[in-house]
């Protein structure tokens, strides 16, 4: 059994670190509130501007936008991969860094490369060790997303998709559910999918009427989707690695005190045998004498 001045040393520990994990989850909830906050407003956008490229896809208009060019083979691939910058939230990275995996290993079994463009220091470090062509990247964004930062470097993926350098890009984020539930998604971003709508087929389709030209519509249509999917993206990994974070660390939180208590015992139990064995000295000497 361990002394009581290391067992109190093992206790003085285990409360600076929950002191440290306890800070942590505060810090993260305030956070996570406003992320959740900030994923939300953005999120009827996304979903209206996908909506409308969906109807696109659907309709015959008399200018075919680049994006929306279907390749016949993927000799090559770009992986838009967002994630966090520090560690400390649960499985989140790792989740999307299997799904990344799975999606790699796809491709290279179709005989396509993989180039690679980074949002956060972990992923990063992930397409580093595996080896991965990174063409782009971008560290600490930031706790609130900014549109600007993200243009340059999917520009980058964007150009190579338009010179045919590359034959297909996807986004790998993770999205919120809730607070407990994040779930790692890998879409395809360009070419655009055909009909990638959630509800069901109107059964009808779509057409439109372009002023001033169908090109001068498409054009800015197409690099505002781009953008909106990012920044969602981003919005929606940020949502959830505060979220995870919180429960990572109440979980934390919680195990440092159910250890704590536990040394406690020992230290108790320990601290009694102490006494107890003093006591018989202090008799045995007085009988002896």
């Amino acid at each position: 059994m361990a002394s009581s001045k290391e067992i109190r040393n093992q206790i003085k520990s285990v409360k600076n670190t929950q002191k440290i994990t306890k800070a942590m989850e505060m810090v993260s909830v305030s956070k996570m509130r406003k992320a959740q906050d900030r994923m939300r407003q953005a999120r009827p956008y996304a979903e209206k501007i996908r909506d409308i490229t969906a109807h696109l896809s659907n309709a015959n208009p008399e200018y075919v936008h680049p994006f929306m060019q279907k390749r016949e083979k993927v000799k090559k691939a770009g992986i838009i991969l967002v994630t966090s910058d520090k560690g400390l939230c649960g499985g989140l990275n790792t989740n999307i860094f299997r799904a990344v995996t799975h999606k790699m290993q796809e491709l290279h079994a179709q005989g396509a490369d993989v180039q690679a463009t980074t949002i956060g220091s972990k992923g990063m470090g992930f397409m580093y060790r595996a080896g991965v062509k990174i063409v782009s990247q971008l560290v600490q964004p930031g706790d609130t997303p900014r549109i600007e930062k993200l243009v340059p470097i999917i520009k980058v993926q964007i150009d190579d998709f338009l010179k045919g350098e590359i034959d297909a890009v996807y986004l790998a984020y993770t999205r919120f559910v809730n607070t407990m539930t994040q779930t790692p998604v890998v879409e395809q971003l360009l070419p655009l999918p055909e009909g990638k709508l959630d509800r069901p087929d109107p059964g009808y389709s779509w057409d439109y009427l372009y002023e001033p030209n169908p090109k001068a519509v498409l054009d800015e249509l197409m690099v505002r989707y781009i953008e909106a999917l990012i920044y969602q993206a981003l919005a929606e990994n940020m949502a959830s690695e505060h979220s995870a974070r919180v429960v990572a660390m109440k979980a934390a939180s919680d195990n440092a005190k159910k250890i704590i208590n536990e040394l406690q015992l020992s230290y108790n139990k320990a601290r009694q045998a102490a006494i107890t064995q003093e006591l018989s000295e202090i008799v045995g000497g007085a009988a002896a004498v």
